[in-house]
């Protein structure tokens, strides 16, 4: 089904969002609260939680994780994948490396909970590289680059999202003072975490300990799970996690897991300046003349029908990857060339380094794997960030190490079958089944990957979605410098796994030479294509999120990453949010133009 050219106009409105997930939630909430009239297009269906998480049905294992009930349909719109620039691309036919959201709440709704902040030294890491290592450490190719913000920039807008998801957590640092048994690594906090740290699981218990015992400092998780009762700033109330083990990919039954859905949009739909439309499938921001300033988008509806919606400001707030492609259909921003390493929309993309060992317990230990929460778990970060000397490594960036039992279900149990040498069928895989799943547990190595100048989006010269316009075209492969640093960080889990006293370990490396495996599910956690900056030639975005050169669009996700981060992206994108929505509403809606002067 191509989309006709023949649009109806609908009535001009202050600001027109694309995309409803926890970025265009929380935009949209701050744009009303400005007293701006604004429409909110979302292409998937309406989404609530009495509807999607209504029990029993919302935890059926098959539907959830194996049917893909709130994520992307993807035979209407994929993307293509290449490991490098010189074969073609061929398109992403079923869910597997990545799981994007769909319908009202996008990835919010079915995200697991794990709510960090970033590290200060990661916003400023290719300063703080140079500072300490000197610039020829930076290998050639890697796009190392500085946000343009700083944490002291961003930490009332960390405090306020967290007030805002009900997060639980315990800090280590307020005002400059000790204050707890939180994150020794993690920086100053205005004020304490809403709730108290969710209570440890068995497997994280033990690997607390451990940890302890090889010379690290572990803490709890900071999780938008909430430990108990809670209502936001907004009036919306969450009730306390049971451990139910049905975070990820689930819409949460008890109200327990922040989501758009929970913990804004009850209010925002109670607007009058608020309007939803869903299935509604945006095609295009509409630019004028000069090709300066957006007048709008067109988006097509569930009836094939095409409408344009004319807005003064027009907010992308989308999934990493629409965002990015809806720049490029627009012709928003120069496009990246990788081999003259110029333009700005495409570069730096970046994925999370993620790999997961495991570790088998003396059989008169049970694990109980059925138990767990989405954010919940005990981490350490003694190898994250800039926490230690990379210096004599070699390697830029860093991993978080943790156990984040999430709940493991059955049939992924049974998918996870026994230990290295268990047969595939037959009563010793019924039994090394029964071994894994109660007595083992997982430890993740979480690290960030860094930006190179050969991995990159852009639009696919052959592929196209059912609208008749051009897929989306990641070219991503593994880079050495991410795979040393994955090694280094694994072997530090075997050091963890030994203080346990574990009777079998399978610790999981990168392995050179191996290239990015698009058939297994790694991780959703996307990032750059469309990045913020100080300067318009590395850069897609100023230090508020509007872009460069049509400054009544301002681009809101993790697309803004320079590069990777050892944590989960929806903390940082929550508070760049807010700190994007700050100076909308304080300095562009009282004189609209450029925040920043190129």
């Amino acid at each position: 089904m191509e989309a006709s050219m023949d649009a109806t106009r609908c009535k001009p409105v202050d600001v027109v969002i694309v995309g409803g997930g926890w970025a265009g939630s929380i935009m949209a909430k701050e744009m009303t609260e400005a007293g701006q009239k604004v429409v909110m297009l979302e292409r998937g269906p309406d989404r609530s939680t009495a509807v999607d998480g209504v029990y029993p049905g919302s935890i059926d294992e098959l539907e959830g994780n194996f049917r893909y009930r709130l994520f992307q349909d993807l035979s209407k719109s994929t993307v293509t994948t290449r490991k490098n620039i010189h074969p073609p691309a061929l398109p992403s036919r079923g869910w597997a490396a990545c799981l994007g959201g769909d319908g009202v709440g996008g990835g919010g709704l079915h995200w697991s909970g794990v709510h960090f902040r970033m590290p200060p030294d990661d916003l400023v890491l290719r300063s703080k590289v140079i500072e300490r290592y000197g610039k020829s450490f930076i290998p050639e190719g890697m796009n190392l680059q500085d946000y343009g913000v700083t944490y002291e920039d961003l930490e009332p807008f960390f405090d306020r999202a967290e007030k805002v998801f009900g997060t639980s957590g315990e800090p280590y640092r307020i005002n400059g003072e000790v204050v707890g048994k939180g994150n020794v690594f993690s920086p100053s906090r205005s004020g304490p975490f809403p709730l108290p740290a969710l209570k440890d699981v068995y497997s994280a218990h033990l690997f607390r300990k451990a940890a302890t015992e090889a010379g690290f400092h572990p803490y709890s998780m900071p999780a938008a799970n909430a430990s108990a009762q809670y209502t936001n700033p907004y009036g919306a109330q969450m009730g306390p996690c049971n451990f139910c083990g049905y975070c990820s990919g689930y819409a949460c039954y008890m109200y327990s897991k922040a989501s758009p859905n929970v913990n804004i949009l009850p209010v925002l739909r109670r607007d009058p300046l608020f309007e939803l439309r869903t299935h509604a499938h945006v095609l295009r921001v509409e630019m004028d003349s000069t090709k300066t300033r957006a007048t709008g988008v067109t988006y097509i509806d569930q009836q094939g029908r095409t409408w344009t919606q004319p807005a003064e400001l027009v907010i992308l707030s989308a999934f990493q990857f629409h965002n990015v492609r809806l720049m490029l259909l627009s012709g928003i921003g120069r496009p990246y060339d990788p081999v003259a390493n110029e333009g700005v929309v495409g570069r730096n993309f970046v994925y999370q380094n993620v790999t997961t060992s495991m570790v088998w317990l003396d059989k008169g230990i049970e694990t109980e794997q059925f138990i767990g929460t989405g954010g919940g778990g005990v981490a350490f970060d003694d190898f994250n960030s800039e926490n230690f000397d990379h210096g004599p490594l070699g390697f830029v960036g860093g991993s978080p190490v943790w156990v984040n039992q999430a709940g493991v279900k059955a049939i992924a149990a049974a998918q996870a079958g026994g230990p290295p040498g268990t047969p595939r069928w037959g009563s010793a895989w019924k039994k090394g089944l029964v071994d894994t799943y109660r007595h083992s547990l997982r430890i993740d190595a979480h690290g960030a990957n860094m930006a190179y100048r050969d991995v990159f989006l852009d639009l696919d010269p052959t592929w196209k979605d059912a609208y008749g316009l051009p897929l989306l075209r990641m070219t991503f492969d593994w880079k050495d410098n991410d795979i040393r640093m994955n090694r280094y960080v694994v072997d530090r889990i075997g050091d963890v796994a030994r203080a346990m006293g574990a009777r079998q370990v399978q610790l999981t490396k990168r392995e050179f030479g191996v290239p990015f495996d698009t058939r297994k599910y790694q991780t959703t956690h996307l990032g750059g294509g469309a990045v913020m900056g100080m300067d318009p030639t590395t850069s897609a975005l100023n230090r508020y999120l509007q872009v460069w050169d049509v400054p009544n669009v301002f681009v809101i996700g993790a697309n803004a990453f320079p590069q990777g981060t050892g944590y989960n992206p929806t903390g940082m994108v929550a508070a760049l949010a807010y700190w994007s929505a700050h100076h909308i509403r304080t300095t562009y809606l009282k004189n609209p133009g450029p925040l920043v002067s190129p």
